[in-house]
């Protein structure tokens, strides 16, 4: 790899925070050293109380502790090694963090509406399973809800080749290619001629869909600094919210209209014209490529060959390819806060497309309501989430600013509005019941649908920030699988 960097320590007590090991990148960079790669239990404790109180760039005390630190004067600090490549500065227009607000927002706005789409099209037809099962001839209850729910099946598997991909050619190839063969995914469900076939094709479009849904956290913390982060991620995350809940509303009528296949037809439509828009605007956000892009062009211009980029980890793609899998699969096993909060929130998603297979039943057979008014049913969710979405937006901001002057801003800041959302979801699931069962009238079952969709939007969205905001290289596959 070669010299250690002077930002070694800094490296170190970031991983501490960060409970993982040193050699995983960070935009402060890696820690070579197998000695250091691993800080012991006490001392990860005690660098990572000390790095939380230096962390902060806005409290002056600690700004003049950690220029201290670097000084270039302090004989202790190792020369920089002329071969390694950085950003040209703080300043430096290709760090995405330096962007033009307008490219920013614009990026995130793409990668939103991308991951408005994708849930927006695992549940659109759902409200014409009934014509669906109908037309090929099964009456099996067990596939008419596996139809539906395997494309977030799809969701679970996809990160697991789409995050190791990333990791080795960036975020921006990726996007592109899951968004084309999401279009073709969905063609060939609108084409279908049997019941396998249409669950094939719409589990691969779920594998392929999820990659707004892996790489979109870490696409907002390259670009938007965490102070304003809640506002990002309350748009990004809403689609994963709202988009199952926007999906029935229109599918129901265009599935009355014209047919069920019609709605997999409008999802590649509209899938299409996202596709173009990002082909055309989007660039490259992700540390890691953007400097190795420009290590390739260093080395043309200069010759040196010696030339890395300061995130360089030296693996082989084959070794790079295989960390990127075992790391998430650490942090998921060897932290039981991860391991809970991911479980719980995947029991909770899990809970929304439990509704979204039964509303059409109920409403049909014990409402009367026809295929499109079916669909008018999901408001109630949609009506909760975007609630829970204004209340995270307008408190999670106003909090993380709050403790960003105070100094003392920690990633736990954000998690209290969880347990609001934990207990409106529990509520609105009884609710819920108890006014099916009771057979009373249809808006009753619709309210407590509302308290449904404040919950899951309060615990998703809340859950995901945690490690979005600990760092902005290699967090991708942590993020944005709802299950």
């Amino acid at each position: 790899m070669g010299a250690v960097l002077p930002e070694q320590s800094d490296v170190v007590e970031l991983a501490a925070e960060e409970n993982h090991d040193a050699d995983i990148p960070t935009n402060l960079g890696i820690c070579t050293d197998p000695e250091k790669r691993s800080p012991s239990a006490s001392r990860a404790a005690a660098v990572a109380s000390g790095f939380k109180k230096d962390a902060d760039l806005e409290n002056q005390s600690e700004a003049s502790a950690a220029t201290s630190i670097n000084d270039p004067d302090d004989e202790r600090q190792p020369a920089p090694d002329p071969n390694v490549v950085d950003w040209d500065g703080p300043d430096d227009p290709e760090n995405p963090m330096n962007w033009p607000k307008a490219k920013k927002w614009g990026a995130v706005a793409i990668v939103s509406l991308i991951t408005f789409l994708i849930p927006l099209a695992s549940s659109m037809f759902a409200p014409g399973v009934p014509d669906l099962m109908a037309e090929f001839n099964s009456t099996s209850e067990l596939l008419s809800g596996f139809v539906v729910s395997v494309y977030v099946l799809g969701f679970a598997v996809g990160p697991l080749i789409i995050a190791p991909l990333s990791e080795m050619y960036g975020r921006l190839p990726l996007y592109h290619t899951c968004n084309v063969l999401f279009i073709v995914s969905n063609v060939a469900c609108a084409r279908s001629t049997s019941l396998g076939m249409l669950i094939a094709f719409r589990f691969l479009a779920g594998c392929v869909g999820a990659s707004p849904l892996t790489l979109g956290g870490g696409t907002i913390a390259d670009l938007i600094p965490r102070e304003q982060r809640g506002t990002a991620m309350a748009i990004w995350v809403a689609g994963p919210c709202i988009g199952p809940v926007v999906g029935p509303l229109s599918g129901g009528f265009l599935s009355q209209a014209a047919g069920w296949r019609w709605t997999f037809y409008v999802v590649s439509i509209a899938a299409g014209v996202v596709t173009v828009c990002g082909l055309v605007l989007m660039s490259e956000t992700y540390a890691i490529a953007i400097l190795n892009r420009k290590v390739r062009r260093l080395k043309k211009e200069t010759g040196n060959l010696a030339l890395r980029s300061r995130l360089d980890t030296g693996l082989s793609p084959r070794d790079l390819f295989f960390f990127s899998i075992v790391r998430p699969a650490k942090m998921l096993f060897r932290s039981p806060i991860v391991f809970l909060l991911s479980l719980y929130v995947a029991v909770a998603y899990a809970y929304l497309y439990i509704l979204f297979t039964t509303f059409t039943l109920v409403y049909k057979e014990q409402y009367n309501f026809n295929t499109g008014t079916a669909g008018l049913t999901y408001l109630g969710v949609g009506l909760g989430s975007v609630t829970g979405q204004w209340v995270y937006t307008v408190w999670g901001n106003r909090s993380v600013r709050s403790a960003l002057a105070k100094g003392t801003f920690t990633p736990e800041k954000r998690l209290p509005l969880m347990f609001p959302g934990a207990a409106a979801m529990p509520i609105g699931l009884f609710w819920y019941g108890w006014a099916v069962e009771k057979h009373t009238h249809w808006i009753v079952p619709i309210i407590g649908t509302t308290f449904i969709g404040f919950g899951l939007m309060l615990i998703f969205v809340s859950d995901p920030t945690r490690p979005q905001v600990h760092g902005q290289v290699h967090i991708h596959p942590s993020l944005g699988k709802p299950c």
